[in-house]
């Protein structure tokens, strides 16, 4: 009997050895990722002590506005609303450290305070005075946080389903715990499990293509991405929002999927009350990544916002 025990051991052990090297995701090298992923090799900038992915196109001499992303993703999120926007503005749009193919910041600090001064260093960089801001889930709430601290920066802002609200695991005051499942993305990444964490952003899955889906994990095996990820969610600490929006006078849109299965839309209600210039338009039938679910039905009322800053406040639900 203890030498079948043995040989059930071994065989398990054997079992989980292979199935460990069947997933196991190694980083993907730069040499790899760039002929892909970066459209000019000067794209890549020294910006306050570590290298920026920015993407800036359009008029050099037309207002500016500035897109910034959220968790996991990268600044190829907002390429179809960029080209329709760069005719007539300048539209700079940056990978955060350790995102997309910016390197991981060698200070190790992925906390807003210095994400924040990297953006006001490549602004300053790229001779950009004032811009609008345009942020996505986290890249909304760094987008405010700028509004709130920096005002003489921001034109105004578009918000598209901001984090920022306390939500079951982040807590005011108090860094996340990080699940194992998580941990593991060191190690693994397998795309079905990856396909599906990004479909929850989507209110049709179907609209998440398999470009898509590959663009996300190859950015994420870029060398010392994943890491990157884990350190940014572990130095994450909100704090109460009302305080710093109530302090915010740039005109803000709103923009909402109704079917938010990441932020819920509720939190929409949260930042009417909060913001003193804000408008919502709201999408009955999209979710966390209207720029990517839907950007041509998602970006008129954007578009418009940018290049008029109407500042009446109010509430527009697309069909």
């Amino acid at each position: 009997m203890k030498t079948v025990l043995r040989v059930i051991g071994v065989l398990i052990g054997l079992g989980l050895l292979g199935l460990g090297a069947w997933l196991y995701a190694p980083d993907k090298s730069r040499a790899d990722l760039e002929p892909l992923y970066l459209a000019r090799p000067d794209d890549m900038i020294e910006v306050a002590g570590t290298r920026l992915h920015v993407r800036d196109t359009g008029p050099r001499d037309a207002p500016a506005v500035i897109l910034i992303h959220g968790f996991g993703s990268s600044l190829h999120t907002w390429e179809p609303w960029a080209a329709a926007l760069d005719d007539d503005l300048r539209v700079i749009r940056l990978d955060l450290p350790g995102s997309g193919l910016s390197p991981p910041d060698p200070t190790g600090n992925y906390g807003d305070d210095r994400v924040i001064a990297l953006v006001l260093a490549m602004m300053d960089r790229l001779g950009v005075q004032r811009a609008a801001f345009v942020g996505n889930s986290v890249g909304g709430r760094l987008a405010w946080t700028m509004a709130a601290e920096h005002p003489d920066r921001v034109e105004r802002l578009v918000l598209v389903s901001p984090d920022g609200f306390a939500s079951p695991g982040f807590e005011y005051g108090k860094a996340p715990d990080v699940p194992f499942i998580m941990q593991a993305m060191r190690y693994v990444l397998p795309r079905g499990m990856l396909k599906s964490n990004i479909a929850v952003g989507y209110a049709n899955p179907t609209a998440l293509t398999e470009p898509t889906v590959t663009r996300y994990r190859d950015l994420m095996l870029a060398p010392g991405a994943r890491q990157a990820m884990l350190d940014r969610m572990e130095q994450t600490v909100l704090r109460d929002p009302v305080p710093m929006l109530g302090q915010i006078t740039a005109p803000v849109l709103l923009v909402w999927g109704e079917e938010d299965g990441m932020i819920p839309f509720s939190n929409a209600a949260d930042y009417q009350r909060a913001l003193s210039d804000v408008r919502l338009v709201s999408f009955p039938e999209l979710g966390h990544l209207p720029q990517e679910e839907a950007p041509m039905r998602s970006l008129p009322p954007v578009r418009d916002f940018l290049r008029d800053a109407p500042s009446a406040t109010g509430t527009i639900t697309n069909p």
